[in-house]
């Protein structure tokens, strides 16, 4: 797996929307959803970057 730099949420779901997701909620925290494969992931929209521990855990 390449070296993990922390991006910030913004760019997080411009990547996923890139990647074939798509956008199904929007409150407190975005959550793109991947037919293909039946997942969800809930994008945290806190001020600053997504922590690299953060990004880990959405690429699993």
């Amino acid at each position: 797996m390449p070296k993990l730099t922390p991006i910030s949420h913004r760019e997080l779901a411009r990547k996923l929307k890139r990647a074939g997701f798509v956008e199904i909620r929007t409150r407190r925290h975005p959550v793109y959803y991947l037919a293909e494969k039946d997942l969800t992931i809930p994008i945290p929209m806190h001020p600053g970057d997504v922590p690299k521990g953060t990004l880990r855990t959405i690429i699993r």
